[in-house]
């Protein structure tokens, strides 16, 4: 009997830093909720946009955020990883050799903090992601625990990503794509599988209990955590080697038609 149902946002359920959830998904939810299956966003995301994004149903989801850094349940916070300083403070060093193609943006558990005056990231953020954000002078200068530090470049960072961060990180931190135009990076043991793992735990939930939908590299880990996984058909052919199953797009509401089989 299947308890929970996880799923991946940006290239699994919308398109890419859509702001919207399209509207089958909270009544889903409540369905799956009047069945006693647990609905849970794992994304690389924002607490607070994802919470935005289910805003209709946000009390009754649990969060699996900025890709396992960060896990929220019935508004407890049930586990925070915060990253090495200095590796934090390495990574935006990086970013500000390659400042004049790229963005960057510093997650603490609070809000998301950025050093830029570039208004169309600006509002890509406010009104893209709906992200609680701050522009500082220097990201770094917080006191918060940092969480996540990542990387944006316009029209696509994976070759960039691909060739240049991720080697320069990899030994130190956890640094994946997310989505075409970003790259995460955060502790050693931050994973959206590990989330599920820490989430499933608390409520006693098995692993056979459980399904999970994903698209990129940062959802390979909650694919293999879950007891059945799908990608959707635009994934990565890396993440649809490993899933059991793969169904249709975001373009076509995949996960929304799984999980509408599973509710009738």
């Amino acid at each position: 009997m299947i308890k929970l149902i996880a799923s991946d946002v940006d290239g699994t359920l919308v398109k890419d830093s859509s702001p919207y959830i399209y509207p089958e998904m909270p009544e889903a939810v409540r369905q799956l909720k009047k069945k006693d299956i647990l609905f849970c966003v794992a994304s690389g995301r924002q607490y607070y946009s994802i919470r935005n994004m289910f805003k209709d149903v946000a009390d009754d989801i649990s969060y699996i955020a900025e890709n396992g850094a960060h896990i929220i349940h019935q508004g407890k916070t049930l586990y925070i990883s915060e990253m090495n300083r200095e590796y934090a403070k390495g990574i935006v060093k990086l970013y500000r050799e390659h400042r004049d193609t790229c963005e960057c943006i510093v997650s603490t558990p609070k809000m998301t903090l950025m050093e830029t005056d570039n208004r169309e990231f600006i509002e890509l953020i406010r009104n893209g992601y709906r992200n609680r954000f701050e522009v500082v002078h220097d990201v770094l200068e917080t006191t918060d625990p940092i969480i996540k530090v990542s990387i944006y470049k316009k029209d696509g960072i994976r070759k960039l990503g691909e060739e240049e961060f991720i080697p320069c990180w990899q030994d130190k931190v956890k640094a994946t794509m997310a989505g075409e135009e970003w790259v995460d990076f955060m502790s050693k043991d931050v994973d959206k599988g590990n989330g599920l793992r820490v989430l499933c735990e608390h409520l006693g939930i098995s692993r056979e209990e459980t399904i999970a939908f994903g698209d990129n590299d940062n959802d390979i880990g909650l694919l293999k955590a879950a007891g059945v996984s799908y990608a959707v058909e635009t994934a990565r052919e890396s993440v649809k080697q490993i899933a059991d199953y793969v169904c249709p797009s975001y373009a076509e509401k995949g996960v929304y038609q799984i999980i509408k089989k599973l509710i009738s």
